[in-house]
């Protein structure tokens, strides 16, 4: 049993005394900790090494305690098990050398064994679980088969996305072929994590905010559903869509524990969106934790009186930037410790 289960209480809708906390990208670059092992070894030997990817994994729990961990991976490990090379450039960020642009390339691209190909993560679970001792759950994560299309396609990261766009609409046979069979191997990924020990799983669509309502639905949001209609039996699935709060209405209709917000969505707007039955997650802009630690603090607890402190887990709008000051961290996740309900 996991002593700290506030966070999977949060998913599960019931009453707590105050909400959960983790940030997103949490296990990272702005860590000391973290920044001397990326001195060592790069972005994939981090990920591709068990030991390495469960003591960043635990770091930020050792700082700060957290209300959960969320294993140290990235979302372009699936397509590199799918055939397509990816590499990370510093200061660039992923590079495809050979992006795929056509359905002979589409056709090219495999539904691995993940067993096989991606066994280093289920390893890194392992690992990480034992570090955790039980003490608070692990979340295992994946791209949303729409957001890792576009850097399949882009063959970098993007402002716009254009050349992903125009594949999906010029080609939307190749495009969804391609969706579905990163779908397959997604839930097949998400299944096998869970067997390794994750208690929950968070599917990231970074750039579903780049599509139309009407695309949207088309090119992501019906091969998220797969995956939650995959997994709701094997574990609790958030699904958080950047940008994305035109579609919360349907999302909340799905079979997910959670949906994640982004800043740009106020608490009330969520809550009105989604029915006010569905657990949320979010919103604190990431930039905001440069504000003084005394003004973070008002803020997170003006934010969980907007959610309300039940079916809420506090966490960032998106991913913690790399130049937040350790102490501003703190601040938050203090913060959402010593919360107390206005009476």
């Amino acid at each position: 049993m996991i002593k700290n289960d506030l966070f999977l209480r949060a998913l599960k809708g019931e009453t707590v005394n105050r909400p959960p906390v983790w940030m997103m990208r949490q296990a990272g670059r702005y860590l000391p900790e973290f920044i001397a092992i990326r001195e060592k070894y790069d972005f994939f030997t981090r990920c591709r090494t068990p030991e390495l990817a469960s003591e960043i994994t635990v770091q930020p729990i050792r700082r700060y305690g957290m209300d959960a961990a969320i294993l140290f991976s990235d979302i372009l490990v699936i397509p590199q098990a799918m055939n397509i090379e990816v590499q990370m450039k510093p200061n660039f960020g992923p590079y495809l050398p050979n992006p795929v642009r056509t359905q002979k390339d589409v056709d090219n691209v495999v539904v691995p064994d993940v067993t096989v190909e991606l066994d280093y993560v289920y390893q890194a679970i392992k690992a990480t679980k034992e570090l955790l001792n039980n003490e608070i759950p692990l979340i295992g994560f994946a791209g949303s088969p729409w957001t890792i299309l576009c850097y399949c396609v882009q063959g970098q990261g993007s402002k716009t996305f254009d050349k992903a766009k125009e594949f999906c609409f010029t080609n939307p046979t190749a495009a969804h072929q391609l969706l579905q069979k990163i779908t397959d191997t997604t839930i097949a990924y998400l299944k096998e994590k869970v067997k390794a020990g994750v208690n929950a799983v968070q599917v990231f669509d970074s750039w579903g905010g780049m599509l139309s309502p009407v695309d949207y639905q088309e090119f992501s949001w019906q091969y998220i559903n797969q995956i939650i209609e995959a997994l709701k039996d094997d574990a609790p699935v958030i699904a958080f869509g950047k940008g994305c709060w035109f579609a919360l209405g349907d999302m909340a209709k799905s079979n997910a524990s959670a949906l994640g917000i982004d800043w740009t969505c106020s608490a009330r707007n969520a809550r009105y969106l989604t029915g006010g039955n569905i657990t949320l997650q979010g919103n604190f802009d990431p930039s905001r934790l440069l504000s003084p630690p005394s003004e973070i603090k008002k803020m997170v607890h003006q934010m969980i009186n907007e959610f309300g402190k039940d079916k809420y887990i506090v966490n960032l709008g998106h991913g913690i930037l790399p130049n937040i000051p350790l102490d501003h961290a703190k601040a938050f996740i203090d913060a959402v410790k010593e919360y107390k309900s206005p009476s």
